[in-house]
């Protein structure tokens, strides 16, 4: 037989490498023969189709449940996080949303003790906080005695006052007959909301205060939750 040429045999050894490592192309695409398919990546989100909600969105508006030991969903519970939102969005209370009025006296030692209410007569949810103001005033409207003084150690809480609901601030003085002060009675008491120029005129049913000399000084408290009763 005659021998082949050199170039015939290195033809030869390229051809079968190149089938091998088509065979090992193929056994590494998965064994059927095809190769698999690029990914693509992508930097950025697909965005929600139209109509639909991010998952952002959902969970922003998904209310948080606790999982009681049985693996049931325990009831869900508004977050102080969402309770401080409402409050900040409601807004102040103005004078042209509420009603004054003066509780039952609560004496004690010398001490008289009524509660300024006001109540939210509007139609939306609104907040109050800290002291009111406080005037007492005659038939003419000429005011009694100094302004009241705010009670030291009373810390302001906002208070949130949904439609009809009410809060309330401490009125307190000493007797005029217990302390010796100069006494008057007045006809009214005007009561002005946190943070607010317009007064409310509540007519006064409960007796003489003091309005000057010894011990003759009225006290306010910051308002809290409630009528005070």
């Amino acid at each position: 037989m005659a021998n082949k040429s050199p170039s015939v045999h290195r033809t030869a050894l390229l051809a079968g490498t190149a089938a091998l490592l088509g065979l090992l192309t193929a056994c590494g695409s998965g064994g059927d023969g095809t190769a698999s398919s690029p990914t693509t990546l992508s930097g950025t989100a697909a965005p929600a189709s139209d109509g639909g909600t991010s998952a952002a969105a959902t969970a922003t508006d998904s209310v948080t449940q606790s999982t009681g030991p049985s693996g049931e969903a325990a009831s869900a519970k508004p977050s102080k996080t969402a309770s401080s939102a409402v409050a900040a969005a409601s807004g102040r209370c103005h004078t042209s949303e509420l009603k004054a009025t003066v509780g039952r006296n609560d004496p004690g030692a010398g001490q008289e003790n009524f509660p300024i209410v006001l109540t939210n007569t509007s139609s939306h949810t609104c907040t109050v906080r800290g002291f009111p103001g406080a005037a007492f005033v005659d038939a003419s409207g000429k005011q009694l005695g100094p302004d009241p003084k705010r009670e030291s150690g009373s810390a302001p809480t906002t208070v949130t006052l949904a439609p009809g609901h009410s809060a309330w601030a401490g009125l307190t003085f000493s007797n005029p007959e217990v302390s010796g002060a100069n006494p008057a009675t007045p006809a009214a008491l005007l009561v002005t909301p946190p943070d607010e120029r317009a007064s409310l005129k509540v007519t006064w049913t409960g007796g003489q205060v003091p309005v000057s000399g010894n011990s003759s000084s009225v006290f306010l408290t910051v308002f809290n939750p409630g009528t005070g009763a």
